[in-house]
């Protein structure tokens, strides 16, 4: 192919030589447009241009696309970069290359080169007329800018001329006016320093009569104001005559103020916030800050105890005693209220008294404090009947919510832990009358049972069955049970103020209601069973085989489901810990002696070798081996495994740890043949109440068998304990 074929763009450029002619372009673009050109127009260059400048404009290219010289090309760094026959090379001859093309390419090939170098000249001439109308848009752009740029700071600078003379005139118009009004100015500042002078003169010599017609109209405290005024005047130029005269008048008047104040305290008619207005005015007058401390403590302490007399006066046995939420709301309103009026006073008032003043008022609430939750006390103990306990929470809320603010105010005096203390007592008292109640409705379904056992039979009229005098005897308990625990959680509402407190988010829930109460009874339920069974009836009667019968049927329910389903109701309706903010979880099933199976090392004679030094007396072994070969085929338990946010999850990662540091703090111990045998106990007693808690009880039997087994291994003398032992020593415990 020719050089400067017909059907290149642009005849100027010879075609062999793109890249010179993509460096002249770029130049160009760089250089800027000429005087008289167009954006469109493409610069032109002779044929025999230097290689200097090609090579030069190649390179501006290169630095442009941050490209070295082996990427620039396209090519990997191996060619030669002296071939003359590289298009991307920088000693590029158009001569050579098409002889080595005629030479070793036949005509299609010659053809389709002609093609392709003309649609990489096009796009190569499309992009460069890019580069420069986008640098001649540019540089346009910047020119139009620095343009204005040169016109905004010329105004500027006219604007900033004409802004220093204005401010330069302004500087000698106020220089000619003060000096104009210097001594006008002067005689004024004298003339208004005597009339503020003359007017507190006035007010000096007026004082009495204000102070006087104050007190004849009651006016207590604009007089202790005006007073307040001028006592450090008169104090300071007592020993001029005129000045004498006022001060002794004023010290009359004052006097006579502060004994109308003194009686109007002493009276005590009026409320709170008047007599601390008084001590108020006393205090600003001058008198002794102990002595209208006591004074005040002596008067608010009459008040109060009229209060608590009118409490003790409903506990009366004449009047009938009004509900304990009425009773409460009266003592809210009157002692407590009273209380938080004086304690605010106090602190306001005697602030300066400082600790000694603060246990002075500590003292004084907790003796009164004392005597008003005497008399709480008092009723809540009237209402320990009946098996309703909404009304009585509600008044137990009232009282703990009303002690909020003395609490606060009065930290020393323990006012909100006492309250707190009488709920929690409160709490317990009512959970026993449900156990006691319980115990009762179960002895009232055995003797129902027994009535109907000895019933004579009428002909033709068949008595109740024994199938069904026990659903008649399992209904009742569990309805009595659900009643029960209904009652109980009231106490742990939301709603309620002491809900939120430790106790009744654990103690209250763990041993109050599940073991106190739901245990207890369960344990009272076994007790009075076995005791028809040990003891006679009556009149020297045996007990009747029917109800025996009944009562073992009752006893076998309970242990298979029964006390599984009442535990389960119990732990959900009173959620400890995990379970106030996370769902149940998923657990895998349970076998029905989960709570009553032992470890295998108890009772596995696989197991029991290992406390043994040998199988056989003459085959001494490792116990060490007998352990890590035993470890080989047990389940690998992943004690820091990813936990899930439920209840199930949470519980099971915090037992699977808590009993690997009970395991690691075994292997740093050495043990004897009794501390062996009391680690076997706590291991079943822990398995006892810890399988229902996590989501596979295999985990726990793993856990705790393993501790034993350590425990085993660093005991000189491994005697274990028969695990019938173990089993009646938890029972009982």
């Amino acid at each position: 192919m020719a050089p400067g074929s017909a059907s290149s763009p642009s005849p100027s450029f010879p075609a062999s030589r793109p890249w010179a002619a993509v460096g002249a372009m770029a130049a160009a673009a760089a250089a800027g447009p000429s005087p008289g050109s167009r954006p469109g127009d493409s610069p032109e260059g002779p044929e025999g241009e230097a290689p200097e400048r090609r090579r030069k404009a190649h390179g501006m290219l290169k630095l442009y696309y941050g490209l070295s010289e082996g990427e620039a090309a396209g090519r990997p760094a191996g060619p030669d970069p002296l071939d003359p026959t590289d298009l991307n090379g920088a000693h590029f001859d158009p001569e050579v290359y098409l002889d080595k093309l005629r030479r070793e390419c036949p005509l299609a090939q010659l053809m389709d080169s002609e093609t392709d170098m003309v649609r990489q000249i096009r796009a190569l001439d499309s992009d460069m007329q890019t580069l420069v109308y986008e640098n001649y848009n540019k540089f346009i752009s910047a020119t139009d800018t620095i343009r204005k740029m040169k016109n905004d700071f010329r105004k500027m600078e006219d604007e900033m001329d004409r802004l220093a003379t204005n401010m330069a005139v302004i500087t000698d118009f106020s220089a000619r006016i003060s000096a104009t009004l210097q001594d006008r100015h002067e005689r004024i500042t004298k003339l208004a320093g005597v009339h503020a002078l003359l007017r507190k003169l006035q007010f000096l010599f007026e004082l009495p009569s204000r102070l006087t017609k104050c007190v004849e109209l009651g006016a207590y405290g604009q007089a202790v104001r005006y007073q307040g005024r001028a006592q450090a005047v008169l104090q300071q130029y007592q020993h001029l005559p005129s000045f004498r005269a006022i001060q002794d008048d004023c010290q009359v008047i004052t006097a006579r103020l502060a004994q109308q104040l003194r009686q109007r305290f002493r009276e005590g008619g009026s409320g709170a916030p008047e007599q601390a207005e008084c001590v108020e005015l006393l205090l600003a007058l001058g008198e002794p800050a102990e002595e209208l401390c006591e004074e005040f403590l002596a008067h608010a302490r009459g008040r109060l105890e009229e209060e608590l007399r009118s409490l003790e006066a409903e506990l009366g046995p004449s009047p009938p005693a009004p509900d304990v939420l009425e009773f409460t709301d009266h003592g809210g309103s009157g002692f407590v209220g009273g209380l938080c009026q004086v304690a605010a006073a106090y602190q306001e008032l005697f602030a300066a008294q400082g600790p000694a003043g603060a246990e002075r008022l500590a003292a004084f609430a907790r003796e009164l404090g004392s005597r008003y939750f005497a008399l709480v006390e008092r009723r809540l103990a009237q209402e320990q009947g009946g098996g309703d306990n909404s009304l009585l929470v509600r008044a137990l809320d009232r009282f703990h919510r009303r002690l909020r603010a003395p609490g606060a105010l009065l930290a020393a005096a323990g006012l909100a832990e006492a309250a707190t203390e009488i709920v929690e007592r409160v709490a317990r008292e009512r959970l026993g009358h449900h156990l006691q109640g319980l115990r009762a409705a179960f002895l009232g379904c055995l003797t129902d049972v027994r009535q109907a056992l000895a019933a004579p039979r009428v002909a033709g009229k068949e008595g109740p069955g024994l199938a069904e005098l026990l659903a008649n005897v399992a209904s009742s308990i569990l309805s009595h049970i659900k009643a029960s625990l209904a009652a109980v959680h009231l106490f742990t509402a939301k709603e309620v103020s002491f809900s939120n407190k430790p106790y009744f988010r654990g103690e209250f829930c763990s041993q109050g209601v599940r073991e106190g109460l739901i245990v207890g009874f369960i344990r009272s339920m076994c007790q009075t069973a076995q005791s028809f069974c040990d003891s006679p009836g009556e009149k020297g009667g045996a007990t009747p085989p029917a109800l025996l019968l009944l009562l073992s049927r009752l006893c076998l329910d309970y242990e298979t489901a029964t006390i599984s389903y009442i535990l389960t109701l119990t732990d959900e309706q009173f959620l400890v810990q995990v379970g106030l903010l996370y769902e149940e979880g998923v657990r895998k099933a349970q076998s029905s002696d989960s709570s009553k199976r032992t470890f295998s090392v108890y009772s596995s004679s696989r197991q029991q070798g290992r406390y043994a030094p040998s199988y056989t007396p003459s085959a001494p072994m490792d116990t060490n081996l007998l352990s890590n070969i035993q470890k080989l085929f047990s389940e690998r338990i992943d004690v820091f495994s990813p936990v899930e946010f439920n209840k199930v999850s949470v519980l099971t990662g915090i037992i699977k740890i808590s009993l690997k540091t009970l395991l690691e703090c075994v292997r740093l111990r050495t043990f004897g043949r009794f501390g062996l045998q009391q680690v076997q106990v706590d291991c079943h007693f822990l398995q006892l109440y810890l399988w229902r808690f996590v989501a596979d009880e295999e985990l726990v039997h793993l856990l705790l068998d393993e501790v034993v087994a350590s425990a085993a291994l660093r005991c000189p003398d491994p005697v274990p304990m028969e695990p019938s032992v173990v089993e009646v020593i938890c029972e009982r415990g």
